[in-house]
């Protein structure tokens, strides 16, 4: 279970709150790229006392991690400026 909320949901929650705290896609895209691989490592360091995992195994799956986060921003980002369809007058 750890796997998958420090290398799937963790950086998804990034993305999300980078948008939601910016409101700027360009910012929140820089934000989630740079916080979403740090978090990633300092979870890896702080569940793994015995030190299997190094800052490599963070370099590795760091792709990942920052391809959730920018999704996030994305897809929070399509959703807000979704536009309705003009109404038609009756004509």
């Amino acid at each position: 279970m750890e796997p998958f909320v420090v290398l799937i949901l963790l950086p998804v929650l990034i993305g999300v709150g980078a948008e939601l705290f910016f409101r700027d896609t360009v910012r929140a895209s820089a934000v989630a790229t740079i916080v979403s691989p740090t978090v990633v490592y300092f979870c890896l360091t702080t569940l793994d006392p015995t030190g299997t995992w190094n800052w490599l195994a963070t370099l590795l799956v760091s792709p990942l991690a920052i391809a959730l986060a920018l999704a996030a921003v994305m897809a929070c980002f399509g959703r807000a400026q979704v536009r309705k369809p003009p109404r038609r007058n009756g004509a």
